[in-house]
């Protein structure tokens, strides 16, 4: 009986203010209705997170029109607000208890609790009219159950994942956050009503149509939940009942019919968005935004254009509209498409525009990029009190990156997956392969790649350090190398002891010049009119003269500024380091003019907010273990008491070579040729990394998690790439000497001189086919033994580039062509690609396998040794140890990235694995 009583008092309530056109109920006939001066609020949820913010704004804008609050435990407590404390309860009967009357209800509470906080309003209150929810992705279910039971009770429903309702003419809002938190800037009185899907969009549409003179009546935050209860139809009917509202703008996604039968008797501009979506098949953004049959966005913006009689979308290029109205797809047309829709009608503006759409930007970056002009829009002052925190923020030096956890992700470097190309700070390891080592590890740490003047200074640094003699780091690598270590442990026991305390100075000087010279106007460091005098001044008489200078002298030093002066480096911070010498008549050490090179590479990017401070603290460590890595990988006796490093004099090294060749000579024994150097620079490009997911790259980063990025200064670097080497083996890294030993076994006899020759007098396809059908009964054989773990040939085959009749690995066809437009010939490579095709014609394959980058190193590396290797100077041994160093080489590239990317933007521990996702295995 109960039950059959509110329904019937439902509908006679719907007659009695129910409108006639509508099948169904709706309270609002006019939009001066939809938000007044005598409506009166109580917010649910009032002391949540959202509301806590909103609300004390919607009070004192709306004259105080929030009568009452609830929030469960929080009983007797009130909000503060500039027009007066909201009392709180524990729910909706108590208010009403104590009192208070209202007839509208606002809902901040999470999406399982909507249903019966809407309930429970209802039931309680029979004065309620208005609820807005603000809560998004309430369930269609639920929100079906609102439905039905706030029409049965009269009241009308707004949202849900709205922003609320407000009136420009009546100053009152209600709801969320519509003008945001100086809601009397955006929402001034006008002609215009606002219907929008987007809670955002709304305010926003507001504030550019003041740049055309034109105010709102209403602004109308729809909500875009799959079920939306106050909706065009309604809006449009209330729209036509309104004499303030002349016209409207609607703002619509894709997603429903509920713009398919709209009648308009006023001009509408229909703002329609969300073509990128007609594809997607779940939701992005908004839940209900997502297309089912017909109600994409292309299709709802025909659906206008047929209403207003246009056959194409209004556009500044093409303005085309009626009296009826226009279609825009971009919200900054809005203004310009009403003021052509009311002018077709006979209408101006409300009032004169006030501002205008151009960028104003108040600040810019252009990070050292060339633009024209028009991409340079000036800068201006921001209102207060954003204009203080940008002058403290351009007051910062460098970036700060914010934390989060960093396992199985970087900033530095990804993987595509199709192509299985790297990238390593947006460089394609294809294209970092056209680039020398010394190149490429400045590119790791400070994201660009340096010039000539950098890259001269960079060699001069690297080769200033790489002689290890007399170091306990190169007689712990000799021990290690004695007892028969891997190349990555013996290179592990030199780096552990280029510790902190081994470049301390260095570091220091960084610091120094950084706080000389960071507020100083200084851009780049080849600003070579920049007076530095004050700053020389400045050290000289003050504590900075011993973190600069020494009154010992230091041949090192002298060398590398002789160094400097033959290669032509023009450097501000050298200059400035010579001028302070000679001011206080002392002399200038090694690790001093090495820090003053690696702040003069990082300085442009530091000054333009791309490096963290952190970076450029710690570069001075990363570039002396580069050097202490190449020059590790040479036995003490091949170096000669600081003199010469393999034969060659470190003097010459810093006067005229590239870190590149000296790397090769490392190796080699020699100094390469042209041709040499530039497949050299190409193998070591192509092994920079593999993406943050590799087993080195997990090692570096691990390092460096272990031990707390959240606190820099404890990062110790070298332990970093400790890590990226002990996670390197003979399965990964060691593994290129596979392939070598495949190709030796396959030319060792064969008489082959030179694999640069191109007429060398092999038959490759013949000795492929041999070899195939070798292979073939041997794979044969071992699969009817039941052996399933035959040996595999190296580098052929790929899991992701396979399938096709024939397969390519794109990165192997590169450097294929790219020797190619060289004229450089390489048998090895040669009688690869002859082996895929001749498994697949004697059966091995099923279509002919790609030859995988891998592949490459291996080639690259034969075709140096294979001469020596003839002439017994290189043993099959050293060919395997230079093999697995070469990777080193490379992959301390990427592993500089990875370590200060994660130092940079790391938490604590953070590449851990939880418990629950690890198993014992019995």
């Amino acid at each position: 009986m109960s039950n059959r009583y509110e329904l019937n008092k439902g509908y006679n309530y719907m007659h009695a203010r129910g409108i006639k056109e509508f099948p169904y109920f709706v309270g609002i006939n006019s939009l001066a209705e939809l938000a007044t001066r005598e409506d009166r609020v109580c917010v649910i949820n009032i002391m949540g997170g959202e509301s806590s913010t909103v609300t004390p704004v919607s009070h004192s804008y709306s004259g105080g029109n929030v009568v009452c609050g609830t929030m469960p435990g929080r009983s007797g407590s009130v909000m503060k607000t500039p027009a007066g404390d909201i009392p709180v309860y524990n729910n909706i009967l108590e208010a009403m208890e104590a009192g208070h009357r209202f007839n509208v209800v606002v809902i901040y509470v999470p999406p399982e609790g909507v249903r019966d906080a809407v309930i429970e309003a209802v039931r309680v209150n029979p004065e309620l009219r208005k609820i807005v929810i603000l809560t998004e992705k309430v369930k269609v279910r639920h929100a079906r159950i609102i439905r039905a039971y706030c029409q049965m009770r009269g009241v009308d429903v707004f949202g849900a994942n709205c922003l609320g309702l407000a009136d420009a003419h009546n100053k009152v809002r209600i709801g969320g956050a519509l003008g945001g938190s100086s809601p009397e800037e955006s929402l001034v009185p006008g002609s215009v009503g606002i219907f929008s899907n987007s809670g955002n969009f709304t305010t926003t549409i507001a504030t550019y149509l003041l740049t055309a003179g034109w105010g709102t009546t209403v602004s109308l935050s729809s909500g875009k939940d799959v079920y939306i209860h106050f909706g065009p139809s309604e809006f449009t009917h209330a729209m036509h009942n309104d004499d303030r509202t002349k016209a409207a703008i609607m703002y619509i996604e894709p997603g429903g019919y509920y713009e398919h039968d709209l009648e308009f008797r006023k001009p509408v501009v229909a703002c329609v968005v969300g073509r990128w979506k007609a594809k997607l098949t779940r939701s992005c953004g908004h839940a209900g935004a997502i297309a089912g049959s017909g109600d994409n966005a292309m299709a709802k913006e025909d659906w206008f254009k047929e209403k207003f009689g246009v056959n194409d979308l209004f556009t500044p290029e093409n303005p085309v509209c009626s009296a009826k109205g226009a279609v825009v797809t971009n919200i900054a047309y809005i203004p310009q498409a009403l003021t052509a829709v009311m002018k077709l009608n006979g209408m101006e503006p409300d009032f004169a525009p006030r501002g205008d759409l151009t960028p104003k930007c108040w600040f810019a970056n252009d990070q050292g990029l060339d633009l024209p002009k028009e991409l340079e829009p000036p800068v201006v002052e921001a209102m207060a009190p954003y204009n203080a925190q940008i002058a403290a923020l351009s007051q910062a030096i460098g970036v700060v990156f914010p934390r989060q956890t960093m396992k199985d992700a970087s900033g530095a470097s990804r993987m595509d997956p199709k192509t299985q190309v790297t990238q390593i700070h947006n460089q394609s390891i294809l294209d970092a392969s056209t680039h020398t080592l010394e190149e490429n590890l400045v590119l790791s740490l400070i994201r660009e790649y340096p010039n000539e003047n950098g890259r001269a200074m960079t060699n001069v640094i690297l080769n200033a350090f790489v002689n290890q003699s007399g170091t306990v780091g190169l007689a712990a690598a000799d021990e290690a190398r004695e007892a028969e270590n891997s190349p990555n442990t013996v290179l592990s026991a030199s780096i552990a002891l280029v510790g902190p305390a081994r470049v301390k100075a260095a570091r220091d000087v960084a610091h120094a010049l950084v706080e000389l010279f960071g507020h100083s106007g200084l851009a780049d460091g080849e600003q070579m009119d920049f007076d530095f005098s004050s700053q020389v001044e400045q050290v000289a008489t003050g504590p900075l003269k011993d973190v600069f200078v020494s009154s010992k002298e230091c041949k090192r030093g002298n060398d590398m500024l002789e160094a400097l002066k033959n290669r032509g480096v023009n450097s501000v911070f050298i200059n400035f380091l010579k001028a302070v010498a000679k001011r206080t008549d002392s002399h200038l050490h090694g690790q001093i003019i090495q820090a003053a090179v690696t702040t003069h590479l990082a300085w442009p990017a530091l000054m333009r907010k791309r490096l963290s401070l952190t970076t450029v603290y710690n570069l001075p460590w990363h570039f002396r273990i580069f050097s202490t890595l190449v020059g590790s990988s040479v036995a003490a006796k091949r170096q000669e008491d600081k003199k010469t490093f393999c034969g060659v004099s470190t003097s010459e090294l810093m006067g005229s070579w590239s870190f590149t060749e000296t790397a090769f000579l490392a190796l080699m024994g020699h100094r390469p040729n042209e041709g040499e150097l530039f497949a050299y620079s190409v193998l070591l490009g192509l092994i920079i990394s593999n993406g943050p997911g590799t087993i080195s790259g997990q090692g570096a980063k691990g390092a460096v998690s272990a031990d707390g990025p959240e606190v820099p200064s404890r990062v110790q670097v070298n332990k970093g790439y400790i890590g990226f080497m002990t996670h390197t083996g003979y399965a990964h890294g060691g593994n290129g000497y596979e392939a070598i030993q495949f190709l030796l076994e396959r030319f060792r006899d064969s008489g082959l001189e030179d694999p640069a020759d191109a007429n060398h007098g092999l038959d490759l396809m013949a000795m492929a086919m041999d070899y195939a059908k070798t292979y073939k009964g041997y794979k044969s054989k071992a699969k009817a033994e039941g052996n399933l773990e035959y040996e595999m040939i190296p580098c052929i085959n790929h899991p992701v580039f396979k399938g096709k009749d024939v397969n390519f690995d794109p990165r192997e066809v590169y450097v294929d062509e790219l020797f190619k437009k060289r004229k450089d010939y390489n048998i090895f490579q040669d009688f690869y690609h002859q082996l895929v095709n001749a498994l697949f014609k004697v059966g091995v394959s099923r279509n002919v396998y790609c030859v995988n980058v891998d592949a490459v190193i291996a080639v690259l590396l034969l075709k140096m040794f294979w001469k020596p290797f003839r002439n017994g100077r290189v043993t099959e041994k050293s060919m395997e140890t230079a093999a697995f160093t070469t990777f080193l080489f490379g992959r301390m590239i990427g592993s500089a990235a990875e370590i200060d990317d994660h130092t940079n933007r790391g938490r604590n521990m953070d590449t851990r694995t939880p418990a629950s996702l690890v198993s014992y295995v019995g």
